[in-house]
């Protein structure tokens, strides 16, 4: 079955060098089958500074592999200068923006803009009071069920605006004021030497009885496993999904895409395209039970 589809590529969530973001979006522009790609720091204000001049850059030559770029704001805004990038940032002009915090939104009342996945929207109200202030598109919390996915999709619809699921990578779990990758470290947020580096796929923290549990990204909780929901892309399309989000993690990126867009194209099965994802030797499991309304670190059998 083919799906009609956009496939997309979320901002980086993790403080990966410069060079190593230079030489992975050059890959997604020229190898990956994304439509859309989604440019910004969404989690720490601290770490804008060391790709910001790279973006115009960065952004033209998507363009140029076909891409669609989207900037995506901070996901919390709490000093006086980070509401002053957040100004700044609801200026871009040329681009659409994405916003994940409430304080962008008196910039953007009236303009056409994004609702990122960490500007919670969990019910019809909520969408139809941002789409009546200019959002024309909406990309839902990672824990949304399938049966609340398919009644914002459908008010969506009669709007006009679309509905995007992130699909594969790590969920994003909370975020917080404080930086629990600094202080476990022996830092302050402060004077947290940018620590984060460190662990380009979160810090892993494990439970008493030493099981893997979570991963930590600075002032951001996620899980420790991927979220891959590539057997049940045709149950979002039916529900009304019309955008399905690729978060960045450390493994071939440019493979995980081509892999989702062979099954929303219906090239191969969802179960062909799982295997080809598991061929990666991802070292975390795979999870889907948000989906289903189960627990989310849980791998759900699709229904028959």
């Amino acid at each position: 079955m083919t799906m009609t589809s956009s496939l997309t590529l979320g901002p980086i969530p993790f403080h990966w060098p410069a060079e190593d973001k230079l030489h992975f979006y050059a890959r997604i522009a020229d190898e990956a089958p994304v439509d859309t790609v989604y440019l910004g720091e969404v989690i720490c204000s601290k770490r804008a500074p060391f790709f910001e001049r790279h973006y115009a850059e960065v952004a033209e030559r998507l363009e140029r592999g076909g891409k669609r770029v989207v900037f995506s704001s901070l996901a919390e805004v709490m000093t006086k200068r980070e509401r002053q990038m957040m100004a700044g940032f609801c200026e871009i002009d040329g681009h659409e923006i994405e916003i994940n915090n409430n304080s962008g939104l008196f910039h953007v009342s009236g303009r056409a803009h994004r609702i990122g996945p960490l500007l919670n929207v969990y019910n019809a109200e909520t969408l139809v009071y941002l789409a009546d202030r200019g959002a024309m598109h909406f990309a839902l919390p990672v824990e949304l069920p399938r049966t609340s996915v398919a009644q914002l999709a459908e008010v969506a619809a009669q709007r006009g605006a679309g509905i995007e699921v992130q699909v594969f990578g790590r969920a994003s779990l909370a975020v917080s004021a404080r930086c629990y990758h600094a202080r476990a470290h022996g830092r302050t947020k402060d004077n947290c030497l940018f620590v984060c580096e460190e662990d380009p796929d979160g810090m892993p923290l494990r439970t008493l009885a030493d099981q893997p549990f979570l991963r930590v990204n600075g002032i951001q909780t996620m899980s420790e496993s991927y979220v891959n929901l590539i057997e049940d892309l045709e149950d979002l399309a039916a529900h009304g999904v019309t955008h399905y989000r690729l978060v960045p993690q450390v493994t071939d990126m440019v493979a995980v895409a081509r892999a989702f867009r062979d099954v929303l194209d219906g090239r191969q099965n969802g179960a062909e395209g799982a295997a080809r994802i598991d061929a990666l030797g991802i070292a975390a499991p795979f999870s889907n039970g948000f989906w289903y309304a189960r627990p989310g670190f849980q791998r759900i059998r699709a229904p028959e």
